[in-house]
């Protein structure tokens, strides 16, 4: 028997399947049809349509108002809207008045965005601390909080702090030491701000707490284990481990408040009974004022305008810092 006889055949691969074409007018799967990219923007039609005629319009007769000379002669007829250019826009810029009420408005929005972030950590730490049915009846008591109707919150502390039946003044003279029975916390605009600030943390203070506390629950662990096991105490963990992780939602929470804290308006004018003295006025309610009560559409436009502008600024800031974290993961 020679060597050819006894060597094992080499084994030949199968045939491979020749695939079926599809059927005449049927398209493969895999394969997107040129109507595919369309579909999204007809889904999206009637919310974009609707944000045209909601926001696109008054914002467009805002920028139009802005640049020109409209008063009441304007408004009811009796007179050509004027085209001015940028008059509107000097006057405002070059006015002491509008520089103070945008410090005003800084110190203001600073100070509540602040307050807020800080209540609501403390608090979004503190719910990871307690037992479950407490922490669901805290998070109830929250969006119970948080849902008050702005009108009805203002009410409540213009109650408080009243100068003849607050309660706030009230459980103050009652330190040792301390009589503050008849005190006008808006007698000062400091004073009285501060009050309004606190009306302002205390309506946002839910929101961010409710979203804080989601966020803490995708710490992981492990890392926190880890952390103490190499030596770092309660403080070394939040700053090494929970705020890495919480920092985009730290990012987003910090610019939304900033957005709504500039843009107060119904705190103050509520407050002050429809008629802000100038020591209270923000952004908002100087627009207003120069606007409804001074009957200057124009200049009102242009402050509303600059306003628009700087929430622009922070908006553009708060894309830049998500750009830098999207860019470290």
């Amino acid at each position: 028997m020679s060597a050819a006889d006894i060597t094992t055949p080499a084994k030949v691969p199968p045939p491979r399947p020749v695939p079926v074409p599809p059927p005449a007018g049927r398209r493969p799967r895999g394969r997107r049809t040129s109507g595919g990219a369309a579909v999204p923007w007809l889904l999206l039609a009637p919310c974009l349509l609707i944000l045209a005629l909601v926001m696109g319009y008054p914002l467009a007769r805002l920028v139009t108002l802005s640049f020109q000379k409209f008063g009441q002669s304007q408004l009811w007829g009796f007179q050509p809207a004027e085209t001015v250019g940028f008059d509107n826009f000097a006057k405002v810029l070059g006015d002491g008045e509008f520089w103070a009420v945008v410090l005003r408005t800084v110190i203001f929005a600073g100070g509540a965005v602040v307050l807020t972030m800080v209540i609501g950590m403390a608090l979004a730490l503190l719910l990871q601390r307690v037992s479950g049915w407490l922490k669901m009846l805290i998070n109830i008591v929250l969006v119970a909080s948080w849902g008050m109707p702005v009108i009805v919150a203002t009410t409540v502390f213009k109650w408080l702090f009243d100068s003849d039946y607050g309660v706030f003044n009230a459980l103050l003279s009652k330190l040792p030491g301390v009589d503050m029975i008849g005190h006008n916390w808006f007698a000062s605009g400091p004073e009285g701000l501060a009050v309004i600030m606190l009306l302002v943390v205390w309506g946002a203070v839910p929101f961010v707490v409710i979203t804080l506390s989601a966020g803490l629950t995708q710490v992981p662990k492990e890392l926190e284990e880890a952390a103490r096991l190499d030596g770092a105490g309660s403080w070394g963990v939040f700053r090494y481990v929970t705020l890495p992780v919480l920092k985009p939602i730290i990012v987003m929470l910090t610019t939304l408040s900033v957005i709504w804290d500039m843009g107060v308006f119904p705190q103050v004018f509520v407050m002050r009974n429809g008629h802000p003295e100038p020591e209270f006025q923000v952004l908002n309610t100087y627009s207003y004022d120069r606007a409804f009560v001074v009957n200057d559409y124009a200049q009102g436009s242009a402050i509303a305008l600059i306003t628009v502008l700087l929430l622009l600024g922070v908006v553009a800031v708060y894309m830049r810092q998500m750009l830098k974290i999207g860019e470290v993961e």
